[in-house]
């Protein structure tokens, strides 16, 4: 529809929408005169208005008038110079701006040139949500969502340069031809896989559509326009003031196209992440039959039909759709948000799953089909070998005869040689060998409940314990396998990357207090799947199923167990499947690594000891997340390192062979107590009971650097990356510990590598700036102390580290300025005397460095551990207080 019929509809409707419904005829007779088009649509939206709920609270028909209207403005011309590009050519239209080809200048690449048009240029929310768009779209650096190049204003406009795509919409797609359903998977898993990253930095798209999905020639989708974009939750993405006016749309306002919205977008209320999850639910019902879900004649009739009516199946349309994406379909589609996928990740899983189960139930067709083949071959050719030995056998029984053996064994020794050669052919990619390595990968959680995610999780951790503790075989820690939790990675790329000779894979279903489990292990060398089962137990069988599962995956990578190593193998540390639920509730939590996953883990793990008092793993895990609230949060140490202390000792007094309990001991007494022998000690037998426990190796690492015992440090935090060579937290602290050792150039190519397997993970982003402060690259270590603070904003060592490079490199009045922010801050939350220190230290503020690391001392500041070896320090060593300082943390 025209901008002005749209116009005429929102000046009809705001007047009518007011009016009594017993006088709305004839106010609608005078106002629409003879426009029939006018008025069915205005009575089409009131319909829908009085018929569900209200589904605005204010008129909509302006905004949404703006998005569907061509909006025309001064049109740039091809071979016209518009900033740093010339344009080629227009190449679309939108709610938000015009879209030009064009090639940028200096840089000789071609863009998607989108432009503000000029008539909305004074509107500060437009701009606001055009800059928005920008923001939005440049913060997601995903493979699946499209690349922003710049933002920037020219001739009075504002526009963005984007890459440009070359392909076809997913619209063109579908009005082109039918999509199979392989094809239609795996667009889907990619749009999903770009809403997962999407809304894990917190930005819901709010017009997922196929006008706004391109398909590349390669295959690769791409999700473009951000446009409509809403920051939501606490995350944000602008680091500038918070007094900064936000660009909010009123309640009741709707953005969006009508056939795409979900119902509560409809209604105008607020929305999160999973509104897109229900417009991705419509654009998969259209790509796999053709027809929308919702379509009504209007728009308003539409939007009635998205707020009352159920979808027709799709089964309806397309019988070849299979009843399981049907029910994925409808899942995405229920009006009530509780009852949709809670997250896009959800659904990612689902999807992939199935994606998996066709593609696995094609494999197995064919590869039936094969056998098929080969048993008739090796029939045919059983048959003429016969035919031509008959000689032979008659000469073999004729001597049988003979020596008055029978012909009864005769037929014996040909039955069994025809036995073994079928049994040769038929069988022959079966292992008869032990393997010694395997790869337990995270098993999916197909209950379609979020809730249970960490029963899923928690089955695959338990699962690679239990097998960890077998001698001879090598299994791939869970901070290795979880990274492929979600992605879509095949079993031959999986074992290449983690060199394992065996793949094992799990789903997992929960129906009330039913579980069923399907495990399948795959031998890489052939690319079959050797073993297969199905369990099916009552959820109060949980520990035993563990013990089951992991019995029979041993027998099927023939492996000889000893008596002991079996009895490691099944031993469970609790036989109450509540205190098991709570536990691993816990342990998900925990991994999670936040302050409030913490929290809900320790809750959790109380309730565990609570059900079952003897649960050292129970202990174990509540001495963990004790430690990790000091270690990993900045909260002070007295508070939980005695907590922590006395929840591993009771863990070891239950069970003194549980390598985490001895390891959480070790912790304490390196970061709080000071102990080094007794925390030496503790990690020695850690590792003595579990000797491939790359988080055992890794602190012991740390405290034989703290003591000054580098070479012996790097042996093992080698050892550990050895074991676990995508732990990213591992390959860091590695490049920590070379710092500390001096061998700084050895120090940056490692975490280099790390963040080159994530260029967003803290930790290396970190320990780089340190690494470059003491190289006096200044400039680097400024620069990874601000990426450091985009990833984390709790955390005050990025503003200590960053304010001594600033000292350090002339810039006093920058570094005062960073130490008045940490100042402000700790008027909040606790902050390390350690990191006050830092900072005057590097401004020449002597005295009171060595105040505040005195107080650091008196306050247990777990980061004084590393006071011998700290570089930074290396001007205060031969002042008496610091020397003091060294003596009385047992240094010396």
């Amino acid at each position: 529809m025209e901008r002005e019929n749209w116009q005429k509809v929102k000046a009809v409707f705001d007047s009518v929408i007011h009016i009594g419904t017993d006088e709305r005829s004839a106010f609608l007779k005078n106002a629409c005169a003879d426009d029939a088009e006018l008025r069915s649509e205005v009575e089409s939206l009131l319909s829908s208005s009085d018929a569900a709920e209200s589904f605005m609270e204010r008129p909509f028909v302006g905004e949404i008038a703006e998005l569907l209207a061509d909006g025309a403005a001064n049109r740039l011309e091809p071979g016209q110079v518009f900033s740093r590009y010339k344009i080629i050519r227009q190449i679309g239209v939108g709610g938000m701006g015009e879209v030009y080809l064009a090639k940028d200048s200096e840089l000789e690449r071609l863009v998607a040139l989108k432009v503000l048009p000029d008539e909305v240029a004074s509107d500060k929310q437009r701009i606001g949500r055009f800059v928005q768009e920008a923001k939005a779209a440049s913060a997601l650096n995903h493979p699946n969502i499209l690349t922003i190049y710049e933002i920037g204003t020219a001739d009075n406009s504002r526009y963005i340069a984007s890459e440009f795509i070359k392909g076809e919409t997913l619209r063109e797609k579908i009005d082109d031809q039918t999509l199979d359903l392989q094809k239609t998977l795996e667009i889907a898993i990619q749009i999903a896989s770009a809403l997962e990253a999407a809304h894990a930095s917190g930005i819901v798209h709010r017009d997922i559509k196929p006008d706004n999905v391109m398909l590349r020639d390669d295959g690769l989708v791409k999700v473009l326009d951000f446009g409509l974009a809403k920051l939501h939750g606490q995350q944000t993405l602008d680091m500038e003031a918070p007094t900064r006016a936000q660009v909010k749309t009123q309640t009741g306002m709707i953005l969006g196209t009508p056939a795409y919205m979900s119902p509560e977008q409809a209604r105008g209320k607020p929305l999160d992440a999973r509104t897109d999850i229900w417009s991705l639910g419509v654009v998969l019902y259209e790509m796999l039959t053709k027809q929308q879900p919702f379509a009504g004649e209007t728009h308003g009739d539409t939007l009635a039909a998205i707020l009352k009516t159920e979808a027709v199946p799709t089964t309806r349309f397309n019988p070849e759709v299979p009843a399981e994406l049907d029910r994925i379909v409808r899942k995405t589609l229920q009006k009530k948000v509780d009852e949709r996928y809670q997250t896009a990740k959800d659904l990612l899983i689902d999807l992939k799953s199935l994606k998996h189960d066709l593609e696995f139930s094609e494999e197995r067709t064919a590869s039936t089909n094969e056998t098929d083949a080969a048993e008739t071959r090796l029939t045919k050719a059983v048959t003429i070998g016969t035919a031509q030995s008959v000689s032979g056998a008659a000469y073999v029984s004729g001597e049988i005869k003979k020596h008055k053996l029978g012909l009864g064994i005769l037929s014996v020794l040909i039955f069994a040689v025809t036995g073994f050669g079928y049994w040769f052919f038929v069988n022959r990619s079966v292992t008869a060998t032990p393997m010694e390595s395997i790869a337990v990968m995270p098993f999916v959680n197909e209950s379609g409940n979020a809730d249970v995610e960490y029963l899923s999780d928690g089955m695959t951790e338990t699962l690679i314990s239990s097998l960890s503790q077998l001698p001879k075989l090598s299994v791939k820690a869970r901070s290795s396998v979880f990274r492929y939790k979600g992605k879509d990675a095949d079993a031959q790329t999986i074992a290449k990357e983690l060199n394992v000779q065996a793949i094992l894979t799990g789903k997992v279903v929960q129906r009330g207090q039913d579980l069923s489990l399907y495990v399948e292990l795959v031998e890489v060398a052939s690319d079959k799947v050797i073993w297969s089962e199905t369990y099916n137990r009552p959820i109060t069988d949980l520990v035993a199923l563990q013990s089951d599962v992991a019995r029979d995956v041993s027998n099927k990578l023939q492996l000889k167990l000893s008596g002991a190593d079996g009895q490691k193998l099944t031993k469970s540390y609790t036989t109450n499947a509540q205190a098991y639920q709570l536990y691993m509730k816990g342990r998900f939590h925990l991994l999670k690594g936040m302050k409030l996953g913490i929290e809900t883990a320790i809750s959790y793990f109380q309730q565990a000891i609570e059900v079952d008092p003897n649960y050292a793993l129970a202990y174990a895990g509540l001495a963990d997340a004790y430690r990790g609230f000091s270690l990993g949060g900045e909260m002070p140490s007295d508070e939980f390192m005695p907590k922590a202390r006395a929840a591993a000792k009771r863990a070891i007094e239950i069970d003194d062979t549980l390598a985490e309990a001895h390891a959480n001991l070790g912790h304490v007494m390196f970061w709080y107590d000071w102990d080094w022998n007794a925390a030496e000690k503790e990690y020695k037998r850690a590792l003595e009971l579990d000797p491939n426990s790359p988080d055992a190796l890794q602190f012991y690492a740390h405290l034989l650097t703290a003591t000054g015992r580098h070479a012996e440090a790097l042996a093992k935090i080698k050892l550990a990356r050895e074991l676990d060579p995508v732990n990213l937290r591992v390959n860091a602290i590695e490049g920590m510990l070379l710092m500390y050792a001096g061998q700084t150039d050895e120090a940056i190519a490692r975490l280099q590598k790390t963040l080159e397997m994530d260029p967003n993970f803290r930790m290396a982003n970190m320990m780089s700036a340190r690494v470059y402060i003491e190289k006096g690259m200044f400039s680097e270590a400024i620069a990874a102390t601000r990426k450091t603070r985009e990833l984390s904003t709790v955390n005050s060592a990025p503003i200590a580290f960053g304010a001594y490079a600033l000292a350090k490199s002339g810039k006093i009045t920058e570094a005062r300025a960073a130490l008045d922010e940490m100042l402000r801050f700790s008027k909040t939350r606790w902050v390390p005397p350690y990191n006050f220190a830092l900072v005057h230290n590097a401004l020449g503020e002597q005295d009171k460095a060595l105040d505040y690391l005195e107080k650091s001392f008196a306050e247990k500041d777990v980061r004084m551990v590393f006071l011998k070896v700290e570089p930074t320090w290396n001007n205060l060593r031969s002042e008496p207080r610091f020397k003091d300082l060294i003596k009385r943390m047992n240094f010396e």
